[in-house]
């Protein structure tokens, strides 16, 4: 048995897919002592040749090649975890990569603790691969602390939805059945908050293991630009978040979930706002598909991060679609003169909204709540 399987999922990836390869090659722990699958979604360049090649080189190295081409990651993950021998699971995408100590820290981590996962700390980089000088929690606000799904603050906001910055006990994750989703977006959300509300032993540690890299060139599997969100898109995305709420309301966990809705809810709002590829006719249908998950800011008091956003769902809640749309335009319009780091602080609650949401956290406190 391994110590560690490492899941990648691919999908045109030979710009970067090396240089990931090669952080697990170089990690401080025995590489091989780290299983590594490699899953193929239907590349169009010399993703498969580069994956071949490391399958040659390593016997701990696998190279699968999906028959059938997916719109997200989640069965190429799926498809991994089937696979997996390793003690212990880790992810990465294909165009990131890990620092070189991220394997032994984890692992050490997760067998002294005895936790069902750990997560860590990471920062962001630029396209060459140069590491920002932040990581993305604050070293020095955040040290290393036990998570609580009853911490609706702390916790929450220490718990992002990637799998990537995460080391999981295998058989944590067989014994309850967890999967990704397959053909939505959201998969890792979804498969990150089930292992949280499965979970009994979980912690954050403040060392950076993973480095996410943001650039701007056209990716369907991350990053993607809020522009290109088609119709397609919007009716899988309605489809995880259905299945999310679900799970935490049937876990009797939404007192933590509220606080995942108010990111998601913005963020989602705004992904209909900046698209370009959306016919009035699609809008409408799209905003009754979702109707019911605007309609929970009312059930679950959770309000929009800003007034604009406050006045669209208004008239969603009311049926008034036309106007909606129209508010939408006219927020559209504003935001294009606006620069991208405004843009995305917008999708994002401040201090002040989770103030104003944690007024009502003991409403929401019992197990079994009707909402």
């Amino acid at each position: 048995m391994y110590n560690i399987t490492i899941i990648i999922p691919i999908y045109n990836a030979e710009k970067y897919l090396k240089e990931l390869l090669e952080s697990i090659v170089h990690q401080t722990m025995d590489f091989r002592t780290i299983q590594v699958i490699m899953v193929d979604d239907h590349s169009k360049d010399n993703s498969t040749k580069i994956m071949d090649e490391y399958a040659n080189k390593y016997d701990n190295f696998i190279s699968i090649k999906l028959e059938k081409n997916h719109k997200v990651a989640g069965t190429s993950r799926n498809e991994g975890l089937k696979r997996a021998e390793g003690k212990y699971i880790m992810f990465a995408d294909s165009d990131d990569f890990f620092t070189e100590d991220a394997c032994e820290i984890m692992f050490n981590t997760i067998e002294k603790k005895k936790a069902d996962f750990i997560t860590a700390n990471y920062v962001n980089a630029d396209f060459d691969g140069t590491i920002w000088e932040k990581s993305i929690f604050d070293q020095e606000k955040y040290k290393d602390f036990k998570l609580s799904i009853t911490d609706y603050t702390k916790s929450f906001f220490i718990l992002n939805s990637s799998a990537c910055n995460k080391i999981f006990r295998r058989s944590f994750i067989e014994e309850n059945n967890i999967q990704f989703l397959e053909e939505v977006p959201a998969e890792d959300a979804y498969f990150t908050t089930s292992c949280f509300i499965k979970s009994t032993k979980v912690y954050y540690i403040n060392k950076i293991v993973y480095c996410y890299r943001q650039r701007n060139e056209g990716n369907r599997r991350k990053k993607s630009v809020s522009f290109n969100c088609s119709r397609d898109y919007f009716s899988r995305i309605n489809k995880a978040y259905k299945i999310i709420y679900e799970n935490f309301k049937n876990s009797g966990h939404i007192g933590f979930y509220r606080y995942t809705y108010a990111k998601n809810m913005a963020y989602m709002l705004y992904k209909f706002i900046d698209s370009n590829l959306l016919t009035y006719e699609q809008r409408v249908d799209i905003l009754k598909e979702m109707r019911w998950f605007y309609e929970l800011s009312i059930t679950l008091k959770v309000p929009a991060a800003q007034m604009s956003l406050r006045m669209v769902i208004d008239k969603i809640l009311k049926e008034d679609y036309e106007e909606a749309i129209n508010y939408c335009k006219i927020i559209a319009e504003i935001r294009l003169h606006l620069p991208k780091e405004i843009r995305e602080n917008m999708s994002r609650p401040d201090a002040k909204m989770y103030k104003e949401i944690s007024k009502y956290d003991d409403e929401f406190r019992e197990e079994k709540i009707d909402v």
